[in-house]
């Protein structure tokens, strides 16, 4: 991973949705790496991904969104270490498909 720090931390997300072959999303507080701040009351981001048949195949949108409710004193620092996450795992997703097809 680019930031190899994540290897060795848990992520906490919940289940938003999922509508089989369609769409899945999950929420989860970026860049919860302290142990000391209790997340929990902060609002969430949320994370969609959503397939969708394609002439050729199947395209696949990934869309986070609740970065403007991070408290203003982490806002950056999460959005820096989250900067280039999800082009690389879109990375791995596409590398998986093309391994298995």
């Amino acid at each position: 991973m680019r930031n190899s720090h994540w290897a060795t931390k848990k992520l906490r997300a919940s289940v938003a949705r999922m509508e089989p072959e369609t769409l899945f999303s999950f929420t989860w507080h970026p860049y919860a790496v302290d142990p000391a701040i209790d997340y929990s009351k902060e609002t969430p981001a949320l994370v969609d991904f959503r397939l969708q048949q394609i002439p050729g195949g199947t395209l696949l949108r990934v869309t986070e969104s609740g970065f403007d409710k991070i408290p203003a004193g982490r806002r950056m620092e999460a959005l820096r270490m989250n900067d280039g996450g999800w082009e690389e795992q879109i990375k791995n997703m596409e590398n998986h498909v093309d391994a298995n097809a």
